[in-house]
C-alpha cells in the first residue's frame, strides 16, 4: 500500500505549526493523522482503535493549548499516537515499541511534550491535580488538561482524585473521552443552549460579580438567590445533577468528540475558566476505519494486517492465557465454588470462553485491581473458591489487599498471574518482574511457576483443592496445548530433576527453565532442576544438590532483588551450607521496551549468559559454531 498524501501533516513539526492552520483545515488534518496511524499500526502489535478514536480530540487540544508550557496528560497513554506525531516524533513512529525506539505510551524522558510517564490506568487526574497545585504554589499560570477514558474512571484512584479536585477547586480541565456511552442524556436545543451559556466567560464573570454584589448587601439574600439559581439549573439542565457536578466540577457535555472544529471552539472557552471543568466528549474507537469501528476490541492491538482490507493471518499459536482460560473453564464445570474475577482483562487473560460458559460465576470489576482482590476475599469468607485473573504488573496495585484482606486470614484465593516476567514491547510499565519479590514477603502466600500448560493445570487444581492463598505466575507468549482433562498430580513445594549432574547445578523455573535446559545441553556434570515452586522451596532437593555441587546458578525472570535467588541464599544460610551461588535475573533497574529475548540477553539471564557463567565456573563449554 502506498503512503497516503498528507499535505497538512507534512507542514507540522511541532504544536506551533498546527496553530498556523485555519479551523476549517482541522478535519482534513485529523483524517491525514488517522491514515498515518493506520499505516504505522499495520505492522502489528500497536494500539490502533483507541488512537483512531482520540485523534480529533488531540488535534483540538494542541490547537488551543500551548504545549509544552501547558501540560496535557493522557491517562494510560496508549491513545496518544496523534499527540506523538504533532509533537515532532512523526518520523520516528515506525520505531514504536521497538528497541531504542518510541514508547507505546507517553514518557517524560522521551519528549518535553509528554507530561507524565504512564502505562497503567487512572493516574492522570491525581497527576493533573498535583501540577495545578504546583502551578498555584509557584505563582505561575499555565493550563493543565487531563484526558481520561470512561474505562479508566472505573479505577478508584481516578474517583478519589475527582473528589479532591472538586473539593480544592483549582483551575484545570478534565476531558472525559467516552467511547462507550453517555452519562447524561442530551435533551435537545435547550440543553445545547445551556451548554453554550456555561462556557461563556462573560457569563462566568457576571455570575461571580453579581454574587459578590448581593453578598455585600445581604448574605441571606445571596444564599437564597444561589439556591434559586441551582434549582433553575436542575430544572433546565440534567447535567447539573450528575455525579461530576455533585463532586464540585463544572460539567460540559456530552459533545461530539469527532467534530474537531466544535471541540476547538469549546476548548478555547473552557481552558481559562476558574475552578475544575469536565468536558465530556463522545468518541468512537476505531474512528474512520470501518472494520475497526465494527470490532474495536479485536482492533485494540491487532497483529499485522492489510490496511486496505483489514485482512490478517490468524495465529494458530496457543497462548499461556488460553491455557489458563481453558483450564479454569474445565475446573469450574467440576467445582461450583470456582468463581473468576478479573480487572478489565477478559480478553487479555483468556477468559472470553469462560465468561460465556460460566456467566454467573464471572465478574469483571473494571480497572480496579484492589476491588478484584478484596471481592475475592469476601467470596472466600463465604465458602467460594475465587480465582483472580490478573497481570503481574497490575497486581502491584493491590499489594495491600493481598496482604490485609487475603493473606492475613489465610483465605482460599488463587491468583492466576499472567504476563509474569519481561513482556517485551510494552516496556517498563508492564514488565511483571516484581511479583516473586513482593509476594514472597507476604506470609501464607504460596508461589508456583509452571513450565508448561500441563503444570499450570496441575497447580491450578491443587490450589483450588487446598486451603490458603496461592499464586501461579506464567509468562506472556505461547505454550504447547494439552488435551482436555489433563490434571497432573503435583505436590506443592516439590522440584523436579530435569537433567542429571552434580558438579554445577542450575535452578530455574517457568520461562527461565527454557534457557537453563538449552544452556546445559551436552554438558556432562551440569544438572538442571525445575524449581517450579518458589514458596515454599523444595528444601530437601536444595539440600541434596547444594551438598554435592561445586556451585549453584539460579535463573529467574524477575528482579534479582528479593526474588528466587534471594530465597535460595536465605535457605542455604538457614541450612548452614556454604556453596557459591550465582544469581541471574533482571538487574535492579527498569527495563525499556524491546523483544523479550533482547531484554533477557541484556539482563544476562538467557542461554548465552548462562553458558558464560558456566565457563567462568570452570565448566568446559564448547564455543558456539
Amino acid at each position: 500500500m502506498s503512503e497516503p498524501l498528507t499535505p497538512l501533516l507534512d507542514r507540522i513539526h511541532s504544536p506551533d505549526d498546527l496553530k498556523t492552520l485555519s479551523r476549517e483545515e482541522l478535519p482534513q488534518l485529523s483524517e491525514e493523522l488517522r491514515g498515518e496511524i493506520v499505516r504505522v499500526c499495520s505492522v502489528g502489535g500497536l494500539h490502533l482503535a483507541s488512537s483512531l478514536g482520540a485523534t480529533d480530540l488531540i488535534v483540538a487540544l494542541h490547537y488551543v493549548l500551548q504545549s509544552p508550557r501547558d501540560r496535557i496528560l493522557f491517562d494510560v497513554g496508549h491513545q496518544a499516537y496523534a499527540h506523538k506525531m504533532l509533537t515532532g516524533r512523526r518520523h520516528r513512529m515506525p520505531t514504536l515499541k521497538k528497541e531504542g525506539g518510541l514508547s507505546g505510551f507517553t514518557k517524560v524522558s522521551e519528549s518535553e511534550h509528554d507530561a507524565i510517564t504512564v502505562g497503567h490506568a487512572s493516574t492522570s487526574l491525581a497527576n493533573a491535580l498535583g501540577m495545578a497545585l504546583a502551578r498555584d504554589a509557584q505563582g505561575q499560570d499555565y493550563r493543565v488538561a487531563a484526558v481520561i477514558g470512561d474505562g479508566s474512571l472505573t479505577g478508584g484512584m481516578a474517583l478519589a482524585a475527582l473528589n479532591t479536585i472538586g473539593d480544592l477547586g483549582r483551575r484545570m480541565l478534565i476531558v472525559l473521552n467516552d467511547n462507550e456511552m453517555s452519562i447524561s442524556e442530551n435533551v435537545g436545543a435547550l440543553n445545547k443552549f445551556m451548554r453554550g451559556l456555561q462556557v461563556q466567560k462573560w457569563f462566568q464573570e457576571g455570575e461571580g460579580a453579581g454574587k459578590k454584589a448581593v453578598e455585600a448587601l445581604s448574605k441571606p439574600l445571596a444564599d437564597l438567590m444561589s439556591r434559586a439559581k441551582s434549582s433553575t439549573r436542575h430544572f433546565f439542565d440534567p447535567a447539573s445533577v450528575n455525579p461530576f457536578a455533585a463532586m464540585g466540577l463544572r460539567y460540559v457535555g456530552p459533545v461530539d468528540g469527532h467534530n474537531v472544529q466544535e471541540l476547538a471552539w469549546l476548548l478555547e472557552r473552557l481552558v481559562d475558566l476558574d475552578g475544575p471543568t469536565l468536558l465530556h466528549v463522545v468518541t468512537k474507537k476505531g474512528k474512520g476505519l470501518s472494520y475497526a469501528e465494527a470490532d474495536p476490541i479485536f482492533w485494540h492491538g491487532p497483529a499485522k494486517f492489510d490496511p486496505a482490507t483489514g485482512e490478517y493471518a490468524p495465529s494458530s499459536a496457543y497462548s499461556w492465557s488460553s491455557a489458563f482460560g481453558d483450564a479454569v473453564t474445565e475446573l469450574a464445570a467440576q467445582d461450583p465454588r470456582t468463581f473468576v474475577i478479573t480487572p478489565a482483562m477478559r480478553e487479555g487473560s483468556g477468559l472470553v470462553r469462560y465468561s460465556q460458559v460460566h456467566p454467573h460465576r464471572y465478574l469483571d470489576v473494571g480497572i480496579a485491581e484492589d476491588v478484584a482482590v478484596t471481592t475475592a476475599a469476601g467470596m472466600a469468607l463465604q465458602g467460594m473458591r475465587p480465582v483472580v485473573a490478573i497481570y503481574s504488573s497490575f497486581l502491584q496495585r493491590a499489594y495491600d489487599q493481598v496482604l490485609h484482606d487475603v493473606a492475613l486470614e489465610n483465605l482460599n484465593v488463587t491468583f492466576a498471574i499472567d504476563r509474569a516476567g519481561i513482556v517485551g514491547a510494552d516496556g517498563a510499565t508492564h514488565n511483571g518482574v516484581f511479583d516473586l519479590s513482593y509476594l514472597r514477603s507476604i506470609p501464607n502466600v504460596r508461589i508456583g511457576l509452571p513450565r508448561d500448560a500441563a503444570e499450570l493445570r496441575g497447580m491450578l487444581k491443587y490450589a483450588q483443592e487446598h486451603p490458603g492463598p496461592f499464586a501461579i505466575r506464567y509468562p506472556r507468549g505461547n505454550t504447547e496445548r494439552v488435551p482436555e482433562g489433563t490434571w497432573p498430580e503435583l505436590e506443592w513445594g516439590t522440584w523436579e530433576r530435569v537433567q542429571a549432574g552434580d558438579d554445577v547445578v542450575i535452578l530455574a523455573g517457568g520461562k527461565a527453565l527454557e534457557y537453563a535446559v538449552k544452556a546445559a545441553a551436552g554438558l556432562p556434570g551440569v544438572g538442571v532442576v525445575n524449581a517450579r515452586f518458589v514458596k515454599p522451596l523444595d528444601g530437601a532437593t536444595l539440600r541434596e544438590v547444594a551438598g554435592k555441587a561445586r556451585a549453584l546458578i539460579t535463573v529467574e525472570d524477575n528482579t534479582v532483588v528479593g526474588g528466587f535467588g534471594s530465597a535460595v541464599l536465605e535457605a542455604l544460610g538457614e541450612m548452614g551450607l556454604r556453596v557459591p551461588v550465582r544469581v541471574l535475573g533482571i538487574p535492579d533497574e527498569f527495563q525499556d521496551h524491546a523483544t523479550v529475548e533482547s531484554v533477557h540477553a541484556r539482563a544476562g539471564m538467557d542461554t548465552a549468559a548462562i553458558r558464560t557463567v558456566l565457563a567462568e565456573l570452570g565448566v568446559d563449554v564448547p564455543l558456539e559454531v
